[in-house]
């Protein structure tokens, strides 16, 4: 393909992953965030392999540039995922101040029963 052709196909495939990213709700949002980056933990790997395997010095360096990219990517996944997974998780109760917290003791326990014969 000439450079005109993969110029049209790159423009085209932003336009269109544009339009479908932008089209997923926020409840799906975490479970395909978590699908690409099972995505780029393969790409890494094939980084990481064209890297090992790199003969000129030019392949090198960009095989080096993709492993860096594609951990950042990887691990900026992650941690995006685990703050969405934060959102949906409940909200610890906070005592008010100045309240004492008790233990939570089970109905019926030894120290319970001398309690109520004081």
């Amino acid at each position: 393909m000439d450079g005109i052709a993969l110029l049209t196909v790159t423009v085209l495939a932003i336009f269109v992953g544009f339009e479908v990213v932008s089209k997923v709700s926020s409840t799906l949002h975490t479970p395909l965030m978590s699908g690409a980056n099972a995505i780029h933990g393969i790409i890494l790997v094939g980084a990481i392999i064209v890297a090992g395997q790199a003969s000129d010095p030019w392949v090198l360096a960009v095989a080096l540039l993709a492993v860096v990219l594609a951990t950042a990517n990887l691990v900026g996944g992650f941690v995006v995922t685990d703050r969405m997974l934060e959102m949906f998780r409940g909200r610890k109760r906070v005592a008010p101040p100045g309240a004492k917290s008790e233990p939570i003791k089970p109905e019926g326990s030894a120290s319970e029963s001398k309690e109520r014969t004081r």
